[in-house]
């Protein structure tokens, strides 16, 4: 099955790209060649880049106290575990205490280092990095993976409080939705939200054997899928069957 996410505002969507970017950045540091470790340090000036919103550190703080406070709102409930209630808090108060020790934006520490931003300064020029550009650059990507590695793992330090608080929201937030199977009428899905619950993400799986693509939209109000076949020329129509999936809807 293949699992797509869609975002209801701009938060979580902040939050998901920033998802994306970490563990891409996981895959190439892993890896040992140069270029692997070329792109590894681009995810790192993309993390940066989408992580300097001035809000976006108050707003995670915010997040990870609402949570802690909804939990500990559930405690001497029937049917609640204290101990499954502790762990998860325990995580929070974790990602919480780590986050608010970072001092500024995410990566602001890397930006006194002046070898790191005359990278970023030339990164996004087409061949830009060349070796006549930045030799330097290119001395370091001659060195051992291992050296190459570390180096990444040390500049990586002052963002893993950052992608610790998104993978505890997101995986509160993804735990809250239940799953059911929905069908699409002539390629076409519509389904009205209730009113008086926001819902921030939707997450749908659908098999791959189908060979079909949502589009998928909607607001606080109203979500629609429109299930779409690529042509031969890679352009999107709407697919006229009827299809299934799995649809989440998370608050």
């Amino acid at each position: 099955m293949v699992l797509y996410e869609y975002p209801f505002n701009e938060s979580i969507r902040t939050m998901l790209r920033l998802e994306h970017l970490f563990d891409r950045l996981g895959q190439l540091i892993a890896r040992e060649t140069p270029l692997d470790h070329h792109f590894a340090l681009v995810t790192i000036f993309e993390i940066m880049d989408v992580s300097s919103r001035a809000d976006l550190k108050s707003d995670l703080l915010k997040e990870l106290e609402r949570h802690k406070a909804q939990l500990n709102s559930y405690r001497g409930k029937p049917g609640v575990s204290e101990s499954a209630l502790d762990e998860v808090i325990a995580r929070i108060d974790h990602a919480f205490n780590g986050l608010n020790q970072v001092q500024g934006k995410a990566g602001a520490a890397l930006t006194g280092n002046e070898w790191l931003m005359s990278i970023r300064s030339r990164i996004s020029i087409p061949g830009g990095t060349c070796e006549f550009d930045l030799p330097a650059y290119y001395s370091w990507q001659q060195l051992l993976p291992v050296r190459r590695r570390n180096d990444l793992m040390q500049w990586t330090q002052t963002l893993m409080p950052l992608a610790e608080a998104l993978q505890v929201l997101l995986g509160l937030l993804r735990d809250s939705g239940s799953p059911h199977k929905v069908a699409a009428s002539g390629g076409q899905f519509q389904q009205s939200l209730a009113a008086g619950r926001v819902y921030q993400l939707l997450r749908m799986r659908i098999d791959p054997s189908l060979g079909l693509i949502p589009e998928i939209s909607g607001h606080r109000l109203m979500v629609n899928i429109r299930l779409m076949r690529q042509d031969e020329e890679g352009r999107l129509k709407q697919a006229p069957e009827d299809a299934s999936f799995e649809l989440t809807l998370c608050a």
